[in-house]
């Protein structure tokens, strides 16, 4: 007999289960813990850098040098994603002339062996005509003319077999406000990376039902005559974690995505006990406790996590702890990471990119900032120096690659010694981190003589090379650093001392007029003058309490200046051949419609070469 009081009983357990789950679905939710913020008025977040990140720009967009770049002069490039197979860094990104969802479009692929220097980027994806008169459903317009546009959320496959993949789709937009994503596209194709470096042939794996097939360039995957193809194909339709990644670019209703909601470019790993942990666009995140099959509640954002329309990556480290990286603001600067020991709570945040370059070039979509960062998927290889490889782009634009030490810190416990002829091969730049640019490279050079020295080059009109490194955080300080320019008579070096938060009280300047100078306020005084090709010895003793510091050049005169802005110490050493950024900047305005490049966006400067033989500190 159903009673008041047994349907009474029934809600009561009713809402205590409910109770129950939310208690568990709390617990279990990645968030983070930390009381870092980052600050947007600054492209570096006033956040700690994580030692010895090492970002490389290992493609530079170039309309006008395109020899230099892509071989077309494309501008418009991005989401990268990244495997580590056949002991080969790859990375392949999409690409448009100009603006995002405007065709033509087209996927490259670059490839590394050390992470540094890579291939000339080629394509593995082709341009897709969309037959003409073809019609998109619910969308104005015929075709006529047009090409598809490459989008993915997914870039590589390793099978079972140990065979790598790569993987693209086809979407249409039938104008650049249409979105090729929208499940009415052509479908996602899927290619082998063969060990000598050549690709096999282009098949479809996934049609989206809206697409004529009789109208396909290429055949589905059934058609292939390799048997390994085909197997590795029915894995990859068989794994909800890697079909998860589709879900944007799929039908809306396609039986073979577990989670069939709008929730963007999926990221995943696993914990100990076998859950899975899956983050999406604006930190949103579940738990999944049967591999990615279900979840056990509809992703919510990450409670703590600041993260606004870019991507978020999470990976497990080499160290048996985690990281997620991401863009912590509502715009998409900085790049910062963030570590957890149990996968769940992320305690603290660290800087990996902090530059913001002109956007040189107009475009349909374009953000500023580094952007969709993506790492190495579980199963897509392991580099073995047990770092953290990451590939992102900057404004859309410029293709990226970080190197991030394990385990991630932002400390280091000794005073710099670096003499660099006198440190391992390879290791003499362990604790600095380096902005790496192709127009403008921060490398160790080997000169005529044989010795070693981080040599800064800059012929980048728009951009600077730089090198930084953290020091234990003091209040009184002593450094030596001995620099040999290789001109006097144009280029720029600065010398910063800065807090922990990035910000500079004193700073030292190899001026384009062959002076070196400090700055005084708001204006620049002489210390000497300075010639080409000849190495200055510079000791700096540095008082933050005073407010006061000392510069002696060789076996010169010491001279007593100020600092120009107050601090309570030093952490880091910044030397730049350019002038730091402060736009664009949170009140600058987003991309607009007229899509007007930079001026002499194909201009290069002459070359500047400053070389740096040691940096030595100490405590006073």
């Amino acid at each position: 007999m159903i009673t008041f009081q047994n349907i009474k009983t029934n809600i009561i357990t009713a809402t205590i289960l409910l109770a129950c789950m939310a208690v568990n679905a709390q617990n279990d939710t990645v968030r983070y813990v930390g009381k870092t913020l980052s600050n947007v008025d600054y492209h570096h977040g006033q956040l700690s850098p994580a030692v010895g990140v090492h970002a490389t720009q290992i493609m530079r967009a170039s309309r006008e040098h395109p020899e230099k770049a892509d071989g077309f002069g494309w501008t418009y490039n991005h989401q990268p994603m990244m495997a580590y197979w056949n002991n080969t860094f790859y990375l392949h990104y999409l690409s448009d002339p100009s603006g995002e969802h405007i065709p033509p479009s087209q996927t490259l692929i670059m490839s590394s062996k050390d992470g540094v220097t890579w291939t000339k980027p080629e394509v593995i994806f082709p341009i897709y005509r969309i037959p003409d008169g073809w019609k998109k459903e619910g969308v104005e317009g015929v075709a006529k003319n047009l090409d598809a546009i490459m989008h993915q959320r997914m870039g590589f496959y390793t099978s079972k077999d140990k065979r790598l993949f790569a993987l693209a789709y086809y979407g249409i937009a039938m104008d650049e406000k249409d979105d090729p994503n929208d499940g009415k596209g052509i479908g996602r194709v899927i290619r082998e990376i063969k060990k000598d470096g050549s690709f096999g042939e282009i098949y479809f794996i996934r049609y989206n039902k809206t697409w004529d097939k009789s109208k396909s360039k290429f055949p589905f995957y059934t058609a292939s005559k390799d048997k390994g193809f085909k197997k590795a194909c029915e894995e990859i339709l068989s794994e909800p974690l890697v079909l998860q990644q589709w879900v944007e670019e799929a039908d809306r209703d396609d039986e073979l995505i577990p989670l069939q909601k709008p929730y963007k470019a999926f990221s995943y790993y696993h914990l100990p006990n076998g859950n899975v942990v899956g983050l999406w666009k604006h930190a949103l995140t579940s738990i999944s406790r049967d591999g990615g099959k279900s979840w056990d509640y509809m992703p919510l954002r990450a409670p703590g996590f600041v993260n606004s329309n870019a991507k978020i990556w999470g990976q497990k480290t080499s160290d048996n702890r985690y990281a997620t990286l991401y863009n912590p603001s509502e715009y998409r600067w900085p790049l910062a990471i963030s570590t957890s020991d149990d996968g769940l709570n992320y305690k603290d945040l660290l800087l990996i990119h902090g530059e913001v370059s002109p956007m040189r070039y107009g475009g349909n979509y374009k953000s500023a900032g580094p952007q969709y960062v993506r790492g190495i998927t579980e199963k897509n290889g392991t580099p073995p120096d047990g770092k953290i490889w990451v590939g992102y782009s900057v404004n859309k634009e410029d293709i990226w690659v970080a190197s991030i030490p394990v385990p991630v810190t932002s400390v280091v416990t000794e005073q710099a010694n670096d003499v660099f002829n006198n440190l391992p091969n390879g290791e003499e730049l362990k604790l600095w981190n380096t902005y790496d640019l192709s127009w403008a490279s921060t490398k160790i050079e080997k000169k005529a003589n044989g010795k070693k020295w981080l040599t800064l080059r800059d012929q980048d009109y728009f951009d600077y090379s730089r090198a930084e490194r953290v020091i234990p955080f003091t209040s009184k300080l002593e450094a030596v650093f001995t620099v040999m320019p290789e001109q006097n008579n144009h280029g720029l070096l600065q010398v910063e001392f800065q807090n922990k938060q990035g910000l500079p009280s004193v700073r030292l300047i190899f001026d384009s007029d062959g002076e070196l100078k400090v700055k005084n306020g708001a204006r620049l005084s002489s210390v000497t003058k300075y010639e080409a090709n000849k190495a200055y010895r510079i000791t700096v003793k540095l008082d933050a309490k005073n407010r006061q510091y000392t510069v002696k050049v060789n076996d010169g005169k010491e001279s007593t200046r100020i600092f120009y802005a107050p601090t309570d110490g030093f952490e880091r050493i910044m030397f730049r051949t350019g002038e730091q950024r402060y736009t664009p900047n949170a009140d600058t305005a987003p991309d607009t419609d007229d899509y007007d490049d930079l001026p002499q966006t194909g201009k290069q400067i002459p070359e500047a070469v400053f070389n740096i033989e040691s940096l030595i500190t100490k405590k006073l």
